[in-house]
């Protein structure tokens, strides 16, 4: 599973086997630029739809076998008929990136479980295919950990997504803790805001625990990585437990100086 996506989970390149690496750079690549369509630079949001059409029709050609222009799908077809990846998998991401483009609020958890499900299972799925590692069992357990990560990048990054009108907490939970989201600020109920965010940091630190004999099952150099990202997540969590998730003054982010502690915390699961 590689999320150097987010710069807090670095993919510790050394640890993956060569054999792989190829396909897995083209996988990042997709998922890296498609993400990007949809929420970098200063562009419509029908320019982002657009894009993202298009790779989705490069899709479809990579599965009705019709000539491919571009080297990064041309790429692609070659990893996806090697692994025998199912196309559905980056289909899934494409929907969560256009919904990502024009949704920006979420009912109740159900329905980010569900955009989750969309935006991260798939990295994990598809990195389980490339090792022939995709029982049903882990196939369960790597979802969990995906999502947890998914769910750990929004709760360190409210204040960057209220920025740009985004609030991925789930709006029942938010009235659940008495939160409005017009103050959606530390400094107007502190106690609430904490109340909050430790119910959801508990929720995403379980989900991780439930998901991580994963990493433990996984052979060599590969279940080791899995175990420096269960660890990477699982640390950015007790970061916001340690800032009184006040993210809306500090980011928590993993750094060189917790590189010995993640080794230690992977070598001690």
């Amino acid at each position: 599973m590689t999320i150097s996506h987010y710069e807090n989970f670095p993919v510790a390149s050394w640890l993956m086997p060569a054999h792989v690496r190829p396909a897995v750079r083209t996988v990042y690549a997709f998922a890296r630029s498609a993400d990007d369509f949809a929420d970098e630079g200063n562009i419509s949001d029908e320019q982002r739809l657009e894009l993202l059409n298009q790779y989705e029709y490069e899709l479809d050609a990579i599965q009705e076998q019709r000539p491919i222009t571009s080297p990064l799908f041309q790429d692609l077809a070659k990893v996806v008929e090697q692994y025998e990846i199912p196309l559905q998998l980056f289909r899934d991401l494409l929907s969560a990136f256009k919904q990502d483009v024009v949704t920006k609020r979420y009912t109740d958890f159900e329905t980010l479980l569900d955009y989750c499900r969309r935006s991260a299972n798939p990295v994990g799925r598809i990195m389980l295919r490339l090792f022939s590692q995709d029982s049903a069992s882990q196939l369960v357990r790597s979802d969990l950990i995906c999502t947890s990560l998914q769910l750990i990048n929004f709760w360190q990054d409210v204040a960057i997504d209220l920025d740009k009108s985004r609030i991925y907490l789930p709006q029942e939970d938010m009235r659940k803790f008495d939160i409005d989201e017009k103050k959606l600020d530390l400094n107007y109920n502190r106690d609430a805001w904490r109340a909050l965010m430790q119910f959801e940091v508990d929720r995403a630190r379980q989900m991780m625990i439930n998901g991580s004999s994963l990493a433990l099952e996984l052979p060599g150099r590969f279940g080791f990585e899995l175990r420096m990202i269960v660890q990477g997540g699982l640390l950015i969590l007790d970061k916001l437990e340690k800032i009184d998730f006040d993210v809306f003054n500090k980011r928590p982010t993993i750094k060189k100086i917790d590189a010995a502690r993640l080794m230690w915390r992977s070598l001690k699961m």
